[in-house]
């Protein structure tokens, strides 16, 4: 095997949903997978496209990203390395995917099509556990977006996606790597009103920002911001 399989199949070992198979599964697995890499920005795969796969993400950030018809977009999760992620059809053929997936930055996956995988999950009753589990994980993240959106003001949402992103930073300024579209998306908006709360957050000394820089200058009040009802 290459250094790279070997790696792999090292990572594979060590989540919950490989961590049952034997080395000889885990190596026909890595061996079976495709490696795709992506650019900055490129799609992965569109909403309402069939993609009976389970993706893997090696290196990168993957955003999984919600499209209205009037154009907004929100991002309702991003993938991290080793994290995975599913199509619907990689369960029942020919649901189409409820999401787009684009790569946030250059990103490097392993994919797996469901013919591939099926035969890992029904010979393994404990892998087939772990992946049911982290099933509902997604089930509860999708339920905490759906309250956030439907109970929390545009402003606590922007609040949390700026302490998530960038608290810890201290007194040093950080570069801005979000722009205000990036931050609609993250928080289901539009970008004037992140402009707006941006601007609001400034005013009250929560945060200084420029066109090129960020930093949260009171990560209290801030915190309080992202608690407001």
């Amino acid at each position: 095997m290459n250094k790279s399989i070997v790696t792999f199949v090292q990572q594979l070992a060590q989540d919950p949903v490989f961590a049952s198979l034997s080395s000889s599964e885990l190596e026909e697995l890595a061996l079976q997978s495709r490696l795709r890499s992506y650019a900055k920005g490129e799609w992965i795969v569109h909403n309402g496209d069939i993609w009976p796969y389970l993706l893997w993400v090696e290196s990168g950030k993957i955003n999984a990203l919600k499209e209205s018809g009037e154009g907004r977009s929100l991002i309702t999760t991003t993938i991290l390395p080793q994290e995975k992620f599913w199509g619907l059809a990689f369960f029942q053929e020919d649901l189409p995917m409820p999401v787009a997936l684009v790569a946030e930055e250059e990103s490097h996956i392993r994919l797996w099509s469901r013919e591939q995988f099926l035969p890992f999950l029904l010979k393994n009753g404990k892998m087939s556990w772990e992946f049911a589990c982290q099933m509902v994980t997604r089930m509860q993240q999708a339920s905490e977006i759906v309250e956030s959106l439907a109970f929390h003001p545009v402003p606590g949402r922007l609040a949390n996606l700026l302490l998530d992103r960038y608290s810890g930073s201290g007194d040093i300024p950080v570069a801005r790597d979000l722009t205000l579209d990036q931050m609609a998306s993250h928080i289901g908006s539009t970008r004037e009103m992140v402009c707006r709360a941006l601007y609001k957050f400034a005013d009250d000394g929560a945060i200084k920002i420029n066109r090129t820089e960020f930093l949260i200058s009171n990560e209290a009040l801030l915190g309080e911001i992202a608690h407001r009802d």
